[in-house]
């Protein structure tokens, strides 16, 4: 059966080189792009096929480790490879704790890559952080929530009130408020100020 891989990444040149390592490794793949993170949710929750997905944190659309945790939430059985240019060190973790499987930076050479993606491919989902420190227990809840809470939060961090939340994402604003509800019963906290604190605690708001 061919399998698809999600390219996610803002520089066509950039996508053009992966999707070279792609057919390398899995010659029958179809290679699926998206240059936005509204577009590579659109094309997890459209393929049923997907094997994998190489997504760059820096994307419009993506704060920080957003886009790992709102992929992950789509399709949390489809392994996620980061390839981005953070800093390596720091980032490496961080990637793992919202659901990515590995980190490669794009400084790194076709071979690597081509390692890395068949690597990717021969993985089992990464599993969620298990630990009693506070800050990897709501990281993980973090990377628990639902697409939609993940869009709603995200939307938060934008300053957008809920009505632009409502119309951006196409639903009524007791449906947001009834998000926004259920955000912070995860987060342990008691609004919205504090969930957005929260999430920026953990990297969602860090540009990269």
């Amino acid at each position: 059966m061919t399998r698809s891989v999600l390219i996610a990444d803002d520089h066509p040149l950039f996508r053009q080189a992966l999707g070279l390592a792609v057919d390398r490794v899995l010659p029958d793949a179809r290679v699926v792009e998206a240059g936005t993170l509204a577009a590579a949710a659109k094309a997890v929750g459209e393929s049923g096929d997907l094997a994998l997905i190489l997504l760059d944190l820096k994307m419009p659309g993506a704060v920080g480790y957003s886009g790992i945790a709102l992929l992950h939430a789509e399709k949390p059985e489809v392994p996620i490879l980061v390839v981005s240019s953070a800093d390596g060190a720091a980032a490496a973790a961080e990637v793992r704790a919202f659901g990515a499987i590995g980190f490669l930076h794009k400084d790194s050479d076709l071979a690597t890559i081509e390692q890395a993606i068949a690597a990717a491919l021969g993985a089992p989902p990464a599993p969620q952080p298990r630990s009693d420190e506070p800050v990897d227990t709501v990281r993980s809840t973090v990377a628990g929530l639902t697409p939609t809470q993940l869009k709603v939060l995200l939307a938060v961090l934008e300053g957008q009130l809920n009505k632009q939340i409502a119309y951006n994402l196409g639903m009524s604003e007791a449906t947001v408020k009834a998000h926004m509800t259920a955000i912070m019963r995860k987060l342990d906290v008691s609004n919205r100020t504090q969930a957005a604190l929260v999430a920026r605690s953990l990297g969602l708001d860090l540009r990269h």
